[in-house]
């Protein structure tokens, strides 16, 4: 096994599409995918580059991906660097894929200058907790995740 992590590029959004398609069949979440490509390609590539990818390839077949984007921390007076989504395929699991991406992507909070790493996973996602604790992260249990989308946020704004 010859696996590679690289910076995802603007030829790689229909295979960042599939793999996006893929976590949200493993996360049980299809009905709440409204990702197009057209979309994809603004965000990750377009004028506001608004989160990066990193692809993982073993023997140059695409295996996973990890999307993130910096945030702020202002307790820290730092950069850090938030993971939406980490996804290997299921039959790549277990083979040091999603460590060896969480690695690249560690090396680039602190080539960055991050304070912090952070992500968010679900409460019956077991396998993924306890893959995440054997790295040493912590859970922030402290803290509860709000989430404004569709008509509430629009009614936020005013609209």
């Amino acid at each position: 096994m010859t696996l590679r992590i690289r910076p995802g590029e603007l030829e790689d959004v229909p295979l960042i599409a599939e793999l996006i398609r893929g976590l949200a069949r493993y996360e049980k979440l299809e009905r709440e995918v409204v990702m197009t490509e057209e979309k994809l390609t603004a965000g990750l590539f377009g004028e506001h580059r608004y989160a990066e990818t990193l692809i993982a390839e073993n023997d140059g077949e695409p295996v996973g991906f990890a999307l993130f984007f910096h945030n702020f921390s202002t307790f820290l007076a730092q950069p850090g660097i938030y993971l939406e989504d980490l996804f290997v395929v299921p039959e790549q699991r277990g083979r040091g894929v999603g460590r060896a991406l969480l690695e690249r992507l560690a090396r680039v909070a602190v080539d960055r200058g991050c304070g912090r790493l952070e992500w968010a996973v679900l409460d019956w996602n077991r396998d993924a907790i306890t893959f995440y604790e054997r790295l040493g992260a912590n859970a922030n249990s402290d803290w509860t995740v709000y989430r404004l989308t569709g008509q509430p946020l629009r009614a936020l704004a005013g609209e």
